[in-house]
């Protein structure tokens, strides 16, 4: 069962779906208000359209190359291109465990799926494993993780959920209520990506694999490029990080478009939620999505050029950008002595309203004042209170 919630590129009407696919002129949305008697002669003039590949009756025109494919030929195609991407960054070894991070949104419930095809039909040799973070969301994360039990058994692969309840003493409803709206993005973050590390460590997972596609990639460039963050412009744009740890996280996903995985998900009837988280309106990155979409309109390409300019920027010598190291309380990966889940926890635990939190995820600290071993003492028992929690949940 599809769920059809606000993805623009999915419609509840069959035709309607065609219409959106092939952005047919303005007689076939009059079509909509022709009697059912009348569909085969415009669902005729739909199969003037032949399939670039085989010739055959053409399904629908993709958004990333503009070539008209029919349905058989779309899925190879979509299929082949993860696999490519796959193997020629080597994202795979044999005998690897992988833990996709499944929300029960289009990206993952895709990603999955393909996952679990590629791996059986190339024999990567690898075992896989959901892994879903429950931010504590009433309305959305609830209904969306309901999901991925059904795409658990749908994919016959094991899940694992993990919350921010258990791992932190928080719910992202919590936090709102404590902070409101204006940066519960970043909590969220921060929260979320720290969170998906512990799921993975928990169940013997050495890979974690997301779905971030390629419009997300492209945003991602740009909101770096526009808050100047030296540092994760120059990570952002790898396909795999963090490959000089524990846990390497990689994008098979990288050069997929956002329009393309909706339309695989709908090709192949996959169950997936599509509701929007109902904070997300207020974080800075959909302000860059929709110029990014806006650029996509005058120019499909424009989201490959943008990832395509993102890899090729140099960061000269002279600019020293931060070392990761690890968090002296918790041990996860920082740039600071203090890793970021730690201080908003403590922000959180202590009541502090009035240390600011930019839209560009900058903690900024007073400059007149440096943390001491008192709050590092704090920061310490927050820490074991709560982020060791995981010690305590077991693995599937």
């Amino acid at each position: 069962m599809l769920k059809i919630g606000c993805d623009r590129i999915a419609r509840v009407s069959f035709v309607n779906t065609f219409i959106c696919a092939f952005d047919l002129p303005n007689w076939a949305a009059d079509f909509l208000n022709l009697p059912a008697s009348s569909y085969g002669s415009v669902i005729g003039q739909l199969g003037m359209f032949a399939c670039a590949r085989c010739g055959s009756k053409g399904l629908l025109k993709r958004p990333k190359t503009g070539d008209v494919l029919c349905r058989d030929c779309f899925l190879w195609c979509f299929e082949e291109e993860v696999h490519w991407t796959i193997t020629s960054a080597r994202l795979l070894r044999r005998g690897d465990k992988v833990a996709i991070g499944a929300s029960g949104g289009k990206d993952s419930t895709v990603l999955s799926y393909v996952m679990k095809l590629l791996n059986d039909r190339y024999d990567y040799g690898v075992e896989l494993i959901l892994l879903s973070i429950d931010e504590g969301i009433t309305g959305y994360r609830d209904d969306s993780l309901e999901t991925v039990k059904r795409n658990k058994k749908q994919f016959g692969l094991p899940l694992k959920v993990l919350s921010y309840k258990d791992l932190y003493g928080w719910s992202m409803d919590d936090i709102v209520q404590k902070i409101g709206l204006r940066n519960n993005c970043t909590f969220c973050g921060v929260f979320r990506r720290q969170a998906l590390d512990r799921g993975a460590a928990l169940v013997g997972a050495n890979k974690i694999c997301t779905g971030h596609n390629a419009d997300d990639m492209a945003e991602t460039i740009m909101m770096n490029v526009l808050r100047c963050d030296i540092g994760r412009l120059k990570r952002c744009t790898d396909i795999i990080t963090g490959a000089d740890g524990n846990l390497p996280r990689f994008k098979p996903f990288k050069y997929a478009y956002e329009k393309e995985i909706v339309m695989y998900a709908h090709v192949r009837k996959l169950d997936y939620f599509s509701t929007e988280c109902k904070y997300a309106p207020n974080g800075y990155r959909g302000h860059v999505r929709a110029y990014i979409k806006d650029l996509e309109k005058l120019r499909p390409r424009s989201i490959l050029d943008v990832i395509s300019s993102g890899e090729q920027m140099i960061i000269r010598e002279d600019v020293k950008v931060p070392v990761q190291g690890n968090c002296a309380v918790c041990g996860y990966i920082s740039s600071q002595r203090f890793c970021q889940a730690c201080i908003l926890l403590k922000t959180l635990n202590d009541g502090l309203p009035k240390i600011a939190i930019g839209e560009g995820v900058v903690i900024r600290r007073p400059r007149s004042k440096k943390i001491t071993e008192e709050v590092a003492k704090s920061l310490n028992e927050i820490a074991l209170e709560k982020c060791a929690t995981c010690d305590s949940l077991s693995a599937p």
